[in-house]
């Protein structure tokens, strides 16, 4: 993990969600309270080490943006990235995506969601840990309005099928879309995440696809998870 100035809490504090304490009911997140303003919001899941908030808080200064990460130290990392960089644009929780985007995050009120390069599952055991299931999808769908955008990236071609196939099995309440190309990084921060530097760099193939969200109806169960189903080979985690 690169170094950076260690700041103390109370500097954290203004680019961070406030943590409920542990036996209070979730309560949803308005975001004109959060930010201060009504501007968009995008939300992204699993954000590691923050680069892809970074960028994007500095590049479109006129959208806000959510970060859930379940790892409390790179939470504490990128909000440590965006207070010595003056981003106010941005929010960083910790916690279970999944569940913060399911229980505090209203139907409809945000303009994108993003997941790139989540945690794969590299033995049997592990599949159900998976952030990108059936029931969340629904969930993206929900948060997002008609026109909202999905959009997914990964290094593991394995995974990458499941998620397309899981974003198929909701009907018509996704479209495709044309995947944002990849572009030639100017600079060693030029990158989509931490993650697609390392594996760029490295020559693998980088999987990516956007969807839009419609006008059509959710279906009302999640359909049956296909990474769950078939024969599963473990295989080693990228060093």
């Amino acid at each position: 993990m690169r170094k950076l100035k260690k700041l103390p809490l109370e500097a954290l504090a203004p680019f961070t969600l406030p943590t409920l304490p542990w036996d209070a009911p979730p309560t949803p997140i308005v975001w004109t309270e959060l930010f201060g303003n009504d501007h968009p919001v995008e939300v992204e899941i699993g954000f590691g080490k923050g680069l892809f908030l970074t960028t994007e808080a500095a590049r479109r200064p006129e959208v806000n943006f959510f970060g859930v990460e379940i790892v409390r130290k790179y939470q504490l990392y990128a909000a440590t990235r965006l207070a010595t960089r003056g981003l106010t644009n941005v929010r960083v929780a910790c916690g279970d995506g999944r569940a913060i985007l399911r229980d505090r995050v209203a139907p409809g009120s945000v303009r994108a969601v993003h997941v790139y390069f989540p945690d794969p599952w590299w033995k049997a055991r592990h599949r159900k840990r998976r952030v990108f299931t059936p029931e969340f999808c629904l969930t993206v769908g929900r948060v997002l309005p008609p026109g909202g955008r999905l959009l997914i990236a990964t290094d593991v071609e394995l995974y990458f099928r499941v998620m397309t196939q899981i974003v198929r099995d909701t009907g018509p309440a996704f479209a495709d879309l044309p995947p944002p190309p990849p572009t030639e990084a100017r600079h060693d921060f030029d990158y989509l995440t931490n993650f697609e530097r390392k594996f760029r760099k490295e020559g693998r193939p980088i999987y990516r696809a956007a969807y839009e969200r419609t006008t059509a109806a959710l279906p009302e169960t999640p359909a049956p998870d296909p990474g769950l189903s078939g024969e599963f080979i473990e295989f080693r985690a990228a060093e």
